[in-house]
């Protein structure tokens, strides 16, 4: 089993990822029409959606990269890439077109529902999560590490709904300039994440780099 520290780096960096800070803005604006019920569904929907498709991800991820001729250490160097450029998107505090597109969010002020899109996916469940769980699952061969990485998709998400429930004190209490602050202090974290994720894939494709 891989040490316990490798779990709390994983859930962080998939708190980090996923950003519910980012999304409070983001969930006020597509549910200011919303009765607080409403909104509680759709928070309770969206979080269910990224735990659904987070878990799907890591249960069937080694699969789709044996579908597609793959190998892991090509996929963390492309996912590496896709977090660097998340992080350099959330350092300038300007929105992240890997996550969604404006057109995408347009689209879905006209939507009765927006938890499944684009809150779920691609907002939160995007390339940079589902790839951080594709390769944390595949670290090991050990039996107990599946199980503890899905834990930590639980206790990540968890903490998404926590922050999505209480996103109109947090948006009221914070205002614009303390969510830019927090997401810039993630995306600094997000950056060294991948920068770590990078290397490990460039050591596995060029053995000759580990020395």
């Amino acid at each position: 089993m891989e040490h316990w520290t490798e779990y709390t780096r994983f859930f962080t960096a998939l708190l980090v990822i996923l950003d519910p800070f980012m999304a409070v803005p983001i969930f006020l604006a597509l549910t200011h029409h919303y009765t607080p019920a409403e909104r509680r569904r759709v928070v309770n929907i969206a979080t269910l959606s990224v735990a659904l498709i987070l878990l799907v991800s890591a249960l069937s991820g080694e699969r789709l990269l044996l579908f597609m001729g793959t190998s892991l250490a090509s996929f963390r160097v492309g996912g590496g890439i896709v977090l660097l450029l998340m992080a350099l998107s959330m350092l300038r505090a300007q929105p992240d077109t890997l996550r969604t597109t404006e057109n995408e969010a347009k689209a879905a002020e006209g939507v009765q529902s927006v938890a499944v899109v684009p809150l779920a996916i691609p907002l939160l469940a995007g390339p940079g999560a589902i790839s951080t769980v594709i390769i944390q699952m595949h670290r090991t061969t050990e039996l107990l590490d599946p199980l503890l990485v899905m834990m930590c998709i639980f206790l990540v998400c968890a903490v998404l709904w926590i922050v999505l429930r209480l996103a109109a004190p947090i948006g009221n209490t914070l205002g614009e300039s303390g969510l830019n602050i927090i997401n810039r202090l993630f995306g600094l974290i997000l950056a060294a994440i991948a920068i770590e994720v990078m290397a490990n894939g460039l050591r596995q494709l060029f053995p000759v780099l580990g020395g």
